[in-house]
């Protein structure tokens, strides 16, 4: 599995830090992009323009597996999805 992208708006997000520790607690690993960073506006366009989101976080797990938001529910399903393929195929 490739790692899951998360794009928040930083720590004071709620909902992005809900998410991030949602993904420590399933054992996911993550990359953290932070869209209010400058350095990011790349990031930031591909969120708004590409996948059409405006709020975040923004999770993205694979070309057609996103969403945004706190998102439980969809954390447990990639977990188990990652988890049921055979040990040598994980990441």
């Amino acid at each position: 599995m490739n790692t899951v992208v998360v794009y928040t708006t930083g720590d004071a997000c709620m909902q992005c830090r809900l998410t991030k520790q949602a993904l420590d607690a399933v054992g996911l690993a993550y990359a953290d992009i932070d869209l209010t960073d400058p350095h990011n506006a790349a990031a930031r366009d591909y969120v708004t323009a590409e996948l059409g989101y405006s709020s975040a976080p923004v999770v993205v797990v694979d070309d057609h597996d996103h969403w945004t938001g706190f998102r439980p529910d969809r954390i447990k399903q990639v977990a188990t999805c990652s988890d049921a393929r055979p040990t040598s195929e994980r990441s």
